[in-house]
């Protein structure tokens, strides 16, 4: 167990790779400076049955520090932590948990894993990328690393030794960057607001540089208020009772991929009263879409064991069984809905005809 103390606002960097993955990754770390302040985690699909020597394979290309992660221990900036064979990684504030499948069950997906834990522990940016391999490890985490405001690439496909997993991101339409596995580092640093003289002050400089950063954040919070109250006169929805961090981490998203820094909220808003495609961009950003089949298992369980039997029931012989969907997003759970009343009416020996309403906010989802 790390006895450091965890920084919770330090910036994370996921990454995940399976077939072709050591070569995307020296690429990749060849180009990241060894003071970045920012932790990084790989996450490579091993055998589980044979010790793995990644981090030594890693150590010769690159200026992080590389170890192999273990229980407990406290992310580190300038740090790359490496998962070791056969079992889940994930992350909670700020510290690394390992843990093994049930029942020696292969580890299946131990990217998706380590991206949905780090999306719930999001205090800081977060970034995500998804290199070469077979498969579609990654798909579903970085959903909930873009909801959360997150950063996320995808290795060009057509650099990638096998193109299964950045494909399959891609596919999902939320990837923000596609790019060469060298050009990463470049990229990351531009999203977490790294510049080559602010990466590693003096240390005399330190208390001086620390009242800067506070009154660079009080004025960033009065220029964020301005950008919102902007989207509340010229978006449709209401914004106001989203968490707050939420909302300043993907508007803080969006201008990293313009190239703004976190410095440069009123230009920003500039950009916003100018172009309208952008404050399309930024609103579709804002309505956060994390949904998958069967999300929230439990619910579906009381669903299927209790609420849908009593429904059937007592209803009428000439009214069906209606279910609205509210915010259904791209409409997981609306089918997820469909597949359980139908299985509920076929148990019971019913004949009821169902209706089902799904609806969001967003139109491109509903599309």
């Amino acid at each position: 167990m790390s006895d450091a103390a965890p920084r919770l606002d330090l910036p994370v960097v996921a990454i995940g790779a399976s077939a072709g993955g050591l070569e995307a990754c020296r690429a990749l770390l060849k180009g990241v400076p060894g003071d970045m302040q920012a932790a990084f985690i790989l996450i490579l699909h091993l055998d589980p049955t044979h010790h793995s020597m990644m981090a030594d394979l890693l150590k010769a290309h690159t200026r992080l520090d590389v170890v192999q992660a273990s229980e407990g221990v406290t992310l580190k900036a300038g740090c790359l932590h490496v998962i070791p064979p056969g079992v889940f990684l994930t992350v909670r504030k700020r510290a690394l948990h390992l843990s093994e499948p049930e029942g020696g069950k292969p580890v299946r997906l131990p990217f998706d894993v380590l991206l949905r834990s780090l999306a719930k522990d999001t205090t800081a940016p977060s970034a995500c990328i998804v290199l070469s391999g077979t498969g579609t490890d990654g798909s579903l985490g970085i959903a909930d690393i873009h909801a959360a405001g997150g950063l996320v690439i995808a290795q060009d496909p057509e650099e990638a030794g096998y193109a299964g997993m950045p494909e399959s991101a891609i596919a999902t339409g939320i990837v923000d960057k596609i790019l060469p596995a060298g050009e990463i580092a470049g990229a990351l640093e531009a999203f977490l607001g790294i510049s080559k003289s602010s990466r590693a002050a003096p240390a005399g400089k330190a208390g001086r540089a620390k009242s800067a950063a506070a009154a660079a954040g009080d004025a960033g919070q009065s220029e964020y208020d301005a950008v919102l109250a902007y989207l509340s006169q010229h978006a449709a929805q209401d914004f106001s009772l989203y968490k707050r961090g939420t909302l300043e981490r993907r508007i803080a998203r969006r201008m990293a991929l313009l190239g703004l820094g976190e410095k440069d909220t009123a230009r920003y808003l500039s950009i916003l009263q100018d172009n309208a495609g952008e404050r399309g961009q930024l609103v579709a950003d804002l309505l956060i879409h994390v949904t998958s089949f069967f999300r929230d298992p439990a619910v579906f369980e009381h669903l299927s064991d209790k609420s849908l039997p009593r429904l059937i029931e007592a209803l009428p012989a000439d009214r069906p069984l209606r279910v609205w969907a509210a915010g259904c997003s791209t409409g997981e759970e609306a089918y997820s809905l469909a597949i359980t009343c139908l299985e509920a009416i076929e148990a019971a020996g019913s004949g009821a005809r169902l209706q089902i309403l799904a609806s969001d906010v967003d139109p491109e989802a509903i599309a």
